[in-house]
């Protein structure tokens, strides 16, 4: 019998702590009025509650199944029960905490800059929807942008199972910003939109095969095909990254890429990160190919005195020899080369970037330099305005402080869908 006490005892306390974790709100994560401009929407919270409900069914169960254990139930039985409700609560405690981290977020002072970028990750998937509305086929709720630690961003794509989370998908991206890049001008955040807008276009798959195959076709080497074919997903989002936000990407990314030559002269045979000295000139051909040859040419020249004599370093020889032949296809193809799950379309033609569009960030640029904020622009042409700006003097706190107000203003805006390029499609979940 003391026993029996003892095992009671112990479901009781499984049937109290279930309880506490099937719902989320906008009270429970501690949002005051003043923080709900800056909050998630709605169709966030009732997509967390619906995740959160699912589990708590599931744990539901399970203590269900526990009760029905008869008092004669051997001690084992009623152990493994109780260990298949552990399992089923330890998946509520992930997913609810996960929700809670980066909803709560948004009552703190990183609010404002949090909405900030979730407006630039709003502008990124706005230009899809405008140069092909039929590739998204009903809503989608937009990325949310949180704060956490580590030295780069990081996403985690919509419907992606995550191990943190017991296997359970993750049911709309998250896009991580480290605590120190907060200002909304680095170029690395568009490259993690770009992830999340390769996922919900569907070319994931496509984009590796069509890479793989090119790079054999082109060189016939089945090692440096594997290895291309590992890297795809990181060049697709560094070209899409460029389309989104132009020249200062690519700038952009080869600042975050500079380390001492150890580093970038190292190759890493399992990563699925190209190694940066080959990765910087894959952006250059990229802007060959949009029509910016000055700043290829340019970029090119940074990147080889900074390491070309150093080179190949640790890189295998065999990989930087054959880079000169391969980029300019891998470029092509990724970029260039119509898609079927684009309607036939390539990426450059569903994230156009030309000079007009070059001429409007630079006058921008000019704007933000006189502390003028331009309004009339696309929020992710910002990301390279300020970027432009900064490198010309420009005074970073107050700017960034600026930008931010701006941005985060976006998200108290009513949806709409006016003629010209939306800045807010109804399409697109607030």
């Amino acid at each position: 019998m003391e026993t029996r006490s003892f095992l009671n005892a112990k479901i009781t306390d499984l049937a109290a702590r279930a309880s506490r974790l099937g719902h989320i709100d906008q009270a429970s994560v501690g949002i005051r009025p003043q923080d709900v401009p800056f909050a998630p929407s709605s169709a966030h919270f009732r997509a967390a509650n619906k995740r959160l409900a699912r589990i708590d069914a599931g744990v539901q169960r399970q203590l269900g199944a526990l009760s029905r254990l008869g008092p004669r139930a051997p001690q084992a039985a009623i152990l493994l029960k109780i260990a298949l409700v552990e399992r089923e609560i330890d998946r509520a405690r992930r997913s609810f905490g996960l929700f809670f981290e980066v909803f709560s977020q948004r009552g703190s002072t990183f609010a404002p800059a949090l909405a900030a970028h979730d407006a630039i990750a709003v502008s990124c998937y706005d230009l899809v929807r405008y140069s092909a509305p039929e590739l998204f086929k009903g809503p989608l709720l937009k990325p949310l942008s949180y704060m956490e630690h580590g030295f780069s961003p990081a996403t985690m794509r919509r419907g992606v199972v995550l191990n943190r989370l017991l296997g359970e998908p993750n049911p709309f991206p998250l896009i991580r910003i480290p605590w120190d890049r907060e200002s909304p001008w680095q170029a690395v955040f568009l490259h993690e939109v770009a992830h999340n807008l390769q996922a919900d276009l569907g070319i994931w798959q496509e984009n590796r095969q069509a890479v793989v195959a090119r790079a054999l076709r082109s060189h016939a080497n089945p090692v440096i095909a594997r290895i291309y074919g590992r890297w795809h997903k990181e060049i697709f989002a560094d070209l899409a990254a460029i389309l989104l936000g132009g020249p200062a990407s690519a700038w952009g990314m080869a600042s975050f890429l500079a380390h001492p030559a150890p580093r970038v002269l190292s190759f890493r045979p399992t990563s699925v990160h190209p190694t940066a000295y080959l990765r910087v000139f894959l952006l250059a051909e990229m802007l060959q190919r949009m029509g910016f040859a000055a700043d290829a040419r340019r970029l090119s020249q940074v990147w080889q005195s900074l390491y070309g004599r150093q080179a190949p370093g640790r890189i295998p020889p065999w990989l930087v020899d054959s880079a000169a032949q391969l980029i300019p296809q891998i470029v092509d193809e990724i970029a260039y080369q119509p898609r079927r799950n684009l309607a036939q379309r390539a990426l450059v033609d569903v994230m156009p970037f030309d000079a007009a569009d070059q001429r409007s960030i630079l006058a921008a640029s000019r704007s933000l330099s006189r502390g003028r904020m331009p309004t009339d622009m696309p929020p992710r042409f910002l990301v390279s305005a300020a970027s432009y700006a900064l490198e010309s003097g420009t005074e970073p706190k107050e700017m960034s402080h600026q930008l931010v107000h701006y941005l985060a203003s976006l998200n108290r805006q009513p949806i709409r869908a006016p003629a010209a390029l939306p800045m807010r499609p109804a399409a697109l979940a607030a």
